[in-house]
């Protein structure tokens, strides 16, 4: 498909590409970079998208160095190798107050690449996955350093205000006899290079071009107190002087501002939350523009070392590949490419939003299964239900280890708290805490969590992932502005008793490596405002009606209202004066609508891997729910396989922590091995694995604060099989999707 504006590119070619005989002018001229804009059409949109090419910069380490500058850098591991990327501490800046562009590139890959994966030796890097390890899974001593060259570019709509960063990375392995494109949309609210442990390292290992994207989401922190933001190159500057340059500015007016900031000092603006794109209904078509971008990036390259070559989807063979949001965007990618530029897909534990079953469902060891939520409708809820649910005899923990966060942080009074507030409006029964938790138990699992989670709503809800993502995702949805102050919640760097407070400089200046566009603490924190007393931190927040130190149970309640419509106590709908209201609700709901999957995946080859014990993306509500949502759209022409994973959950980065290392094994293991075998289908003809439950080993040991489980084996992680056993097979009655036990 030829996707570049006739002013830029005239024709395209087919066939492999070759060199023209009569020599070739870059596209991207060394007065053009930076200057000129490109301009791509979105297959089946017909509107032409802004792109802006920042920078390329050929990352030619040869060996391990500080990767303070570009040309000590490589493209996987920003100059550092495996040892640097292994280590307990980032590379250190220079100047921590002032990092440099290439200081921040080498610790956000640092970052990103950890956040991912499980960097521990025990639990598998290094041996079983890393950059030491080459594209046929042989165990090396090297550090893994791949040099390249790299393409950073954003693309607008023309408005302004869409900004989707692109990074667009060519190995010097890359073979323009076989070229190959893997496409890596960031996982979570990551920036860009959100998927550089996961599609990043798998195909550049394989010689393989990577085209890695924030989609909308990233590190896009605005400081509303000083008014500075990100750079696309990660450097920070006022608003007024970063212009276009900006990575995400909330569009607020200074007279606003101000006003805004005398009320609620020491506020952040979050892209993800605050841009009003709702970028999620983009995750696709952004994934697809980055891919329509890097045959452009190639097309340049190699006009630089003067062949005339033409990449497109006819001589480019194109894997979408990432995690969790990642996930998301490459499945939703397929169902919007209609003209094929995608040949397979591969989605690590994806989070998929399916409104309703229409006409399939899932059942497990023979027993229908609940679920078949969207992410706002889950995350609400369980944000009202998991403090509480976590005192259930089920759910309860003795051991001291991480695992029992709520425990370990002395937040189980609280969970009392929040039982007893919501027994006092109806919302759990019981007489005791104990019988109030189990009755909140119950409901999570007929809204889709699963006895395989039950310990797990400890440490997820304890790190705070209910509060953070009821906060961020019904504003995103609805498009509202920071001023908005959606549900009296703001976001604000805080002490530690929840006090917002002003943040490090040295923190705001380096959040580009550190924060993953979430509000996880590095430096943004949900704020409720109206707690009594003054605003606090959602894990001090009390409740507005009583007063009870419950986690704010309140502002909880006004965040469900947003999704469902009626007032979460009452079942009252909505009106003009609520709290929210109709029109706020109304809002949510339809951005909600707006990323909606239809599971219509086209016959493109896919592999959908996810960890049963998944308790931020449950399978019963996502991957699952999927699988039966694309055998009802494709039948017999679905060429999709499901791998579910026992002992694996959403975040191999907390293995080592004690309780975690003990109890799953990586996920990140068969996302590789699934890349793998796509790549053996779509380069060979090799047969896809049956759908099937692969049945890991945990590593054992007692769960200790002192005491690490023993290092993974290769037995604990069998491998992903090309015939698996009869009680292993995942299949289908009709349209429902048959999960053995």
């Amino acid at each position: 498909m030829c996707a570049v504006a006739a002013a830029l590119l005239a024709g395209c070619g087919g066939g492999s590409p070759a060199a023209d005989d009569g020599g070739a002018a870059s596209l991207l001229s060394a007065s053009s970079r930076g200057k000129s804009p490109l301009f791509v059409e979105l297959p089946g949109q017909g509107k032409p998208l802004q792109v802006t090419v920042h920078s390329v910069t050929a990352y030619r380490a040869t060996s391990v160095g500080s990767g303070a500058t570009a040309a000590e850098q490589d493209l996987l591991t920003g100059g550092i190798g495996k040892t640097g990327l292994g280590a307990a501490l980032p590379p250190a800046y220079a100047d921590p107050a002032n990092p440099t562009a290439a200081e921040l590139r080498r610790n956000a890959l640092y970052s990103n690449y950890r956040g991912i994966l499980d960097p521990s030796v025990a639990g598998g890097y290094g041996r079983f996955y890393g950059p030491n390890l080459r594209a046929d899974g042989t165990v090396t001593a090297e550090e893994g350093l791949i040099p390249g060259v790299e393409y950073l570019a954003s693309l607008d709509d023309g408005s302004g205000r869409k900004r989707v960063v692109m990074a667009v990375q060519i190995p010097d392995s890359f073979d323009t006899r076989a070229p190959c494109l893997v496409l890596g949309p960031s996982s979570g609210s990551r920036g860009v290079y959100g998927a550089i442990g996961t599609a990043g390292e798998w195909g550049l290992k394989n010689g393989c071009a990577v085209a890695l994207t924030d989609a909308g989401k990233g590190v896009g922190l605005h400081d509303l107190q000083n008014d500075t933001v990100n750079k696309v190159d990660g450097t920070r500057a006022t608003r007024a002087a970063a212009g276009s340059l900006a990575q995400f500015a909330a569009d607020v007016g200074d007279a606003a501002l101000a006003a805004f900031n005398a009320v609620l000092p020491n506020r952040f603006a979050l892209k993800h939350v605050h841009s009003q794109q709702n970028p999620e209904k983009d995750w696709g078509s952004d994934t697809l523009a980055a891919a329509q971008y890097a045959f452009i990036a190639l097309e340049d390259h190699f006009a630089q070392h003067g062949k005339s070559l033409r990449f497109d989807k006819s001589n480019t063979l194109v894997i979408a590949g990432s995690a969790s949001n990642g996930g998301a965007a490459v499945l939703r990618a397929a169902e919007l490419d209609h003209s094929g530029i995608i040949d397979g897909v591969v989605a690590s534990e994806p989070v998929t939003e399916i409104d309703g079953a229409r006409g399939f469902g899932a059942t497990f060891g023979g027993v229908p299964v609940s679920g078949f939520k969207t992410l706002a409708d889950y995350v609400t809820y369980g944000n009202l239900l998991q403090p509480c649910a976590t005192l259930a005899p089920a759910a309860a923990m003795t051991e001291v280890s991480f695992f029992n966060f709520m425990s370990l942080t002395g937040m189980n009074g609280r969970a009392q708290e929040r039982c007893t507030s919501l027994a006092a409006k109806g919302l759990v029964s019981g007489a005791t805490p104990q019988e109030q938790a189990a009755d909140a138990l119950a409901k999570l699992h007929a809204y889709g969590w699963t006895a395989d989670n039950d310990q797990m709503h400890n440490a997820h809800w304890g790190l705070g992932n209910g509060p953070i993502l009821a906060a961020m995702y019904p504003v995103a949805y609805g498009r509202f502005s920071v001023l908005d102050k959606v549900c009296d919640t703001s976001f604000a760097a805080v002490n530690a008793t929840g006090d917002p407070i002003a943040a490090s400089p040295a923190g705001v200046a380096q959040s580009f490596a550190t924060a993953n566009g979430t509000a996880n603490g590095t430096p943004a924190t949900p704020v409720y405002d109206r707690s009594p007393g003054g605003p606090k931190a959602w894990q001090f927040a009390r409740s507005e009606s009583t007063g009870a130190l419950d986690f704010g149970l309140d502002t909880a309640l006004c965040q469900r209202a947003l999704v469902t419509g009626t007032d979460p106590v009452t079942g009252a709908p909505l009106t003009a004066s609520s709290r929210p209201t109709l029109a706020q609700s109304r809002a949510v709901q339809a951005g909600i609508a707006q990323v909606l999957v239809n599971g219509d995946l086209r016959g493109t080859p896919t592999l959908i891997v996810a960890g049963r014990s998944d308790a931020l993306v449950p399978v019963n509500n996502n991957a699952r729910a999927y699988t039966a949502l694309n055998q009802a759209q494709e039948g017999r022409k679905s060429r999709l396989r499901y791998v579910e994973v026992t002992n694996a959950q959403h975040f191999d980065t907390f293995i080592p922590l004690a309780g975690f290392d003990n109890r799953f094994v990586p996920l990140h293991v068969y996302f590789n091995q699934a890349m793998d075998m796509m790549y053996a289908h779509l380069r060979n003809g090799a047969a896809l694995p049956p759908s099937q439950v692969v049945r890991t080993t945990p590593r054992g040991g007692v769960p200790s604060l002192v005491a690490p489980a023993p290092a993974l084996t290769a037995a604990n992680i069998p491998p992903i099989s090309a015939q698996p056993a009869a009680g292993d097979r995942i299949g289908f009655a009709g349209s429902t999707l048959a999960v053995p036990q």
